[in-house]
């Protein structure tokens, strides 16, 4: 199946899940890194971690689900906020041990309520802030 476009979700069969799947080499802890960037503009908006389970429902539903390791559960971006990603494209790197999740980000990335979660650099030999916060997290549930 070929990536979607910015209004679709992209869904795959389970046929590619399946290939995917073997694909990935899982770490110790059945994780793997996925590295979320904008769909268009390349812009890294966050990395957080998956299971097996959370590629698959990735493709299987367009909604894309990390692992969170704080909670020990499956994480579906936005469930609490409403700040979802849906999938464009996944891709696996060369190695196998590294995901590239293409999204199409509705609201804000990272749970500081700014669009990405690097928002901080060296700036005259200081560590910076350098993004704004674009929405008050507080007043949502976090995600």
């Amino acid at each position: 199946m070929s990536p979607g476009s910015p209004s679709t979700a992209t869904i795959y069969h389970q046929a590619a899940i399946d290939t995917m799947l073997a694909a990935i080499q899982f770490d110790a802890q059945g994780l793997v890194p996925a590295i979320a960037q904008q769909h268009g503009t390349g812009e890294v908006l966050m990395m957080a971690y998956m299971d097996r389970d959370a590629v698959a429902e990735t493709m299987r539903t367009g909604r894309v689900c990390y692992w969170s390791r704080s909670r020990q559960a499956p994480w579906r971006k936005g469930d609490t906020s409403g700040h979802i990603q849906r999938l464009v494209d996944l891709r696996v790197d060369c190695d196998g041990d590294t995901l590239l999740v293409e999204v199409e980000q509705t609201g804000v990335a990272c749970h500081t309520g700014r669009h990405n979660c690097f928002f901080r650099a060296i700036r005259d030999g200081k560590l910076e802030t350098i993004a704004p916060v674009l929405v008050d997290m507080n007043k949502l549930e976090k995600d």
